[in-house]
């Protein structure tokens, strides 16, 4: 049996992962129930271990009742555990880190992996990183996925920043009074030090220090709609957007929001793929580069 991993935790790798199952894959038995970790999995801090898990709707019956399938291929996405309740996509599905490059690869030895996808955030840069690291040093093929980056349009007002600290620059140097900072929550700690701005913070899970001390928080989970997004900017009354380039269109309707209001966007600049590393830009294709070495 063949043996995929997907570095995941992203739209994309969940749709990878769907289409992998789809295509074939084989569910390991031993698993819980659909949609959730196993206990194990939970540290008594409240963060995840390492640990595998099963997500595929089958694992709700017993082992012993679940006809047998052929196994032609074994589908893994690993998740890095930042958020309390993921999506779990279908297959295996392992939370917590390798411990670097050196912890993926004696992983990918062990579980016999044939290869790689990298699905996970255009900004995942140490994950990235490590994945390529780890790839070579078994000589293990890897695929980075990653979504096309937003363009900017007629009526947009772009200020591009090459890191979170260089946003936080822009907005020491700027005018502006209220912000939404819309950059992932771990990343806050690069505007701690501004105490002028007030910031709206949207996220999944709450942040943690070290924060602005200026701060609103909005707990939530995309995709958000234009409509929601017009909202929050006049309820608000922001005055700046800040975001990186994530790509996609879930979190997209706040640069549409932001352009009709008349508002500037620090965007921050993805980091680059590691030399060498083949790359796609969509699960189709990323789908079709992982059957292919398979086979």
């Amino acid at each position: 049996m063949r043996h995929v991993l997907i570095l995941g935790g992203t739209t994309e790798g969940r749709r990878l992962a769907e289409a992998l199952v789809a295509a074939g894959a084989s569910a390991a038995s031993g698993a819980s129930p659909a949609g959730r970790t196993t206990p194990a999995g939970q540290a008594a801090s409240g963060t995840w271990a390492d640990t595998t898990a099963q997500a595929d709707p089958a694992a709700r019956a017993p082992t012993a009742a679940r006809p047998a399938r052929a196994a032609r291929l074994r589908v893994t996405s690993s998740l890095a555990g930042r958020v309390a309740r993921p999506v779990l996509p279908p297959g295996e599905v392992r939370v917590g880190g390798f411990g670097g490059a050196e912890g993926l690869a004696v992983w990918l030895r062990e579980h016999r992996v044939d290869a790689v996808i990298d699905a996970t955030h255009p900004f995942a840069e140490t994950i990235t990183r490590n994945a390529a690291r780890a790839a070579a040093t078994c000589h293990v093929p890897l695929l980075r996925l990653r979504r096309p980056g937003w363009v900017p349009r007629p009526g947009d007002d772009w200020r591009p920043a090459a890191s979170l600290a260089a946003a936080a620059g822009l907005l020491t140097a700027g005018p502006w009074r209220r912000v939404f900072l819309t950059t992932g929550r771990m990343g806050l700690g690069a505007f701690a030090h501004l105490d002028r701005p007030r910031f709206l913070v949207r996220s999944v899970d709450p942040p943690e220090p070290p924060v602005p001390p200026r701060l609103d928080v909005l707990l939530a989970r995309g995709p958000f709609t234009l409509e929601g997004e017009r909202e929050v900017l006049r309820r608000y009354a922001i005055d700046v957007l800040v975001t990186k380039d994530s790509g996609g269109a879930a979190t997209a309707p706040k640069l549409t929001a932001a352009r009709e209001a008349g508002l500037p966007v620090v965007v921050v600049t993805r980091p680059a793929t590691p030399e060498g590393v083949e790359t796609a830009d969509t699960v189709e294709a990323a789908t079709a580069w992982a059957l292919r070495r398979v086979r």
